[in-house]
């Protein structure tokens, strides 16, 4: 059916996967990152981490992906030619995929984690200071993990749209799923087939990870009272 493909299809879904992971790790750091400026004391800090989310989640993700690859390099050379310097730029594409995926997703993370944050009982950091743990320590021992439970569920929806928003950096020619799917249908000449395989791993993926969300949730709930 696939008339030799299915190498090409099958790395074409080991690099989805890859790209996809990477950018949800940076999503989560980013999301941390943006959390803790939106309910840090400083103005600066919040201000900032407001323009963030606000510039991120206001561009579409396909025009961000085109800046960050083909805008941002001819930037850089264009403003060091007005300086007299004759430079050639190039981005990686899968590290341009990447970062570009994982700040936008970071975006959205921040608003995941603040909302965590803010659903934690502030009374248990303030009972694990009063025993003597230092403020990182409490953090990491206490605060954390709460965190985490409260923003599982959001961050699992957040992986289920970044993993399909990986489609979109088949743009810039890194040879992912749909990009390799979309090779296969131009040499073959059967855009259904393919476009419908893709279509239904993607479909897999999506299955695969509502699954191990199911079991994470489970997990990070387990001894908790319910009702």
């Amino acid at each position: 059916m696939l008339q030799g493909w299915g190498d090409e299809i099958l790395r074409g879904l080991g690099m989805t996967l890859l790209v996809g992971g990477c950018a949800m790790v940076l999503a989560i750091v980013m999301g941390l990152l943006g959390a803790w400026a939106k309910l840090s004391r400083s103005a600066v800090a919040r201000g900032a981490a407001t323009l963030y989310t606000t510039v991120v989640r206001g561009v579409p993700e396909l025009l961000l992906i085109l800046i960050v690859y083909y805008g941002t390099p001819t930037a850089i050379q264009s403003l060091a030619s007005s300086f007299g310097h004759d430079i050639r730029v190039d981005f990686n594409p899968f590290v341009a995929g990447v970062s570009t995926i994982g700040v936008i997703y970071g975006a959205f993370a921040t608003e995941v984690f603040r909302g965590a944050f803010l659903a934690l009982d502030k009374g248990q950091a303030e009972a694990a200071r009063a025993v003597g743990m230092s403020r990182t320590l409490a953090f990491r021992r206490v605060v954390l993990p709460q965190v985490w439970r409260f923003a599982l569920p959001g961050l699992g929806n957040l992986w289920l749209v970044l993993i399909k928003a990986t489609a979109l950096i088949s743009v810039i020619q890194l040879t992912e799923l749909l990009r390799w799917s979309d090779i296969a249908a131009r040499n073959t000449r059967e855009p259904f087939t393919f476009f419908f395989v893709a279509a239904c791993l993607y479909l897999l993926i999506t299955l695969v990870s509502q699954l191990a969300l199911q079991r994470a949730e489970a997990w990070a709930n387990r001894g908790i009272r319910r009702g």
